[in-house]
């Protein structure tokens, strides 16, 4: 568990220019400042903020871990003191040729300390990107922090969250593009999944109108009970929450669900 009793946190609920990045970037950056300026220590991005899903040039859009993103995401992070989590288009050449992958991002303090390849894309990611295989939690060296990072419709898979959380997860974070007009399945999902693990969760969606949906917003920090702690709307804006870490002990010795498990019949 974490080193430190709480942390705030910001989430960065933004609009997306597809295909734009430097534009997305300065954009991001820009509010990221404000958060920063709060005292916030984590700071959150929706799924591939700097480009959306760039599909018809995702070869100029797609990155390696030194591309422009993760290189002024780190000077920002190096800059304020803070943690930043994203995801990007990342490409990569392989035996069979290029390949796609979501990238998930931690960096803290200007380095890269841990990356997520999405497990479970979704309809047409499929036709772009390859699944990752590995699902680990990322550890924040500096703030002693463990995170659970998911990407956008694993928000639906229960178990991608719960074996975060089985391996020392402190938050649960979910970046995401979740489309109009399932804004009331991103809530029931984003408060379920921190009440079935006793765990907080960020969960950021993106804004606005893009190439081929629109976009409702409604990014969320869920306590560990599944109180809601703070809730945007569907306009651009940065949501921020302090979340007691020492509270997910206290809630699990009350509510013993992990050690209840039945773990042989499933």
């Amino acid at each position: 568990m974490s080193g430190k009793n709480s942390i705030k946190v910001a989430c960065i609920q933004m609009s997306i220019s597809d295909c734009n990045k430097l534009c997305n970037i300065e954009k991001a950056l820009a509010m990221a400042k404000d958060a920063a300026s709060t005292g916030s220590e984590l700071l959150v991005f929706p799924e591939v903020f700097s480009t959306g899903f760039c599909y018809d040039n995702i070869e100029i859009s797609g990155e390696t871990e030194n591309g422009d993103t993760i290189r002024d995401m780190c000077a920002f992070s190096k800059e304020h003191g803070c943690a930043m989590v994203f995801s990007i288009i990342e490409k990569q050449m392989s035996s069979t040729g290029l390949e796609y992958y979501n990238l998930g991002v931690c960096v803290e303090d200007g380095y890269v300390v841990g990356t997520y390849r999405k497990t479970h894309p979704f309809k047409r990611e499929k036709q772009y990107f390859s699944a990752g295989d590995s699902i680990i939690p990322i550890r924040l060296p500096i703030r002693k922090l463990t995170i659970g990072l998911q990407i956008c419709y694993e928000i639906r898979f229960p178990e991608v969250s719960r074996k975060l959380a089985l391996m020392g997860s402190d938050i649960l974070i979910t970046i995401a593009e979740f489309p109009s007009p399932r804004g009331h399945i991103w809530r029931s999902l984003a408060i379920a999944r921190a009440i079935e693990n006793q765990i907080p969760h960020i969960a950021c969606n993106r804004v606005g109108e893009g190439s081929d949906s629109s976009f409702f917003g409604g990014s969320i920090i869920v306590d560990q009970l599944g109180d809601v702690m703070e809730e945007a709307g569907d306009h651009e804006t940065v949501i921020i929450g302090t979340i007691d870490l020492e509270r997910t002990n206290r809630i699990r010795d009350e509510i013993s669900v992990f050690d209840d498990r039945r773990t042989i019949l499933y």
